[in-house]
């Protein structure tokens, strides 16, 4: 009795041991997770209630910032439109695009697998490749698509593509579908890579005969986590978009035609040093982007049902 009581104590104090060796190596990245997300996340709510600009000290205004958002800012809901016609279009069809990809060069042998596999993510590899399409949809007669309609002569002049509204926020959607492709493409490599081959010849046992059926019964149900990480990352992709319509169509771009509520915050914050509005502007976006996760999350739980 005593000497189960002794072994008892030593395994408890064995246990003690490995949890503090634990918490001590973890504490590093909590640290660092403490002060470069929770502390933005907590200070940027804290600043949307407050009147700031870099100078004076923060003045609490209460819902003031939130109320001149849906009242008597013009651009906020253009920006808000435009956000969510990209996180609704590009996000969606990216992501299906890049699983779809993924699922047909999966079948290669494995040399041709990589070759493709590196041809469509190239576009994410490379920073700033997106100026590309400055060249091919450039205002003047020298642009690829003006050279071309002009020489069929479909047009008698330049189209200026970046500058008028009809035509600026589809080709920004193109781009930014061009380059998102990629952001879940590997993920879904690896993840139809290993899924187990046992599982489609049980299913074929209990009658799974189809190539559809072994994707909406095996192949989605096991690869949830890979597909909810991908989804994640669109929705994240998707909703921060900034770079591609300030580069191409300009900041703040003509109409605020392609503009979002990443620009209009980096455009309250950092051009009229707003920082109070500018807090709330990223609040209402790390809301509106967590409601998409709980949502794409509900989604994913449905496959295979």
């Amino acid at each position: 009795m005593a000497l189960a009581k002794g072994m008892h104590n030593q395994l408890g104090r064995a246990n003690r041991s490995e949890n503090r060796a634990f918490l001590l190596l973890l504490m590093p990245f909590m640290g660092l997770f403490f002060i470069f997300t929770i502390l933005p996340i907590v200070s940027s709510i804290v600043l949307s209630f407050t009147d700031y600009d870099m100078i004076n000290t923060p003045r609490f205004t209460g819902l003031s910032n939130y109320l001149r958002m849906f009242t008597t800012d013009e651009v906020f809901p253009v920006a808000v439109k435009n956000t969510l016609l990209f996180s609704v279009i590009t996000g969606p069809v990216s992501f299906f695009l890049a699983f779809l990809l993924a699922w047909l060069i999966n079948e290669f042998r494995p040399g041709m697998r990589s070759l493709l596999a590196f041809l469509f993510y190239a576009p994410a590899l490379i920073g700033n490749v997106y100026y590309i399409w400055q060249v091919a949809f450039s205002s003047d007669s020298y642009g690829y698509a003006n050279s071309l309609l002009l020489s069929w002569g479909l047009i008698t002049e330049p189209i200026l593509w970046f500058r008028d509204v009809r035509f600026s926020m589809i080709i920004v959607m193109i781009v930014q579908l061009w380059l998102s492709i990629g952001i879940s493409f590997l993920a879904d490599i690896a993840g139809l890579q290993n899924v187990n081959p046992e599982l489609y010849e049980a299913g074929a046992i209990d009658g799974i005969r189809t190539r559809w059926h072994e994707l909406w019964y095996i192949t989605l149900p096991s690869m949830k986590s890979i597909l909810l990480f991908g989804a994640v990352m669109q929705i994240q992709a998707t909703f921060s978009i900034s770079a591609v319509p300030m580069a191409l169509a300009g900041f703040p771009s003509v109409n605020n035609s392609v503009d979002t509520l990443v620009t209009h915050l980096m455009d309250v914050g950092t051009q009229r040093y707003e920082l109070g509005y500018a807090a709330a502007v990223s609040v209402f976006l790390f809301m509106l982007m967590a409601l998409f996760r709980i949502l794409v999350g509900k989604a994913l739980d449905l496959m295979g049902k």
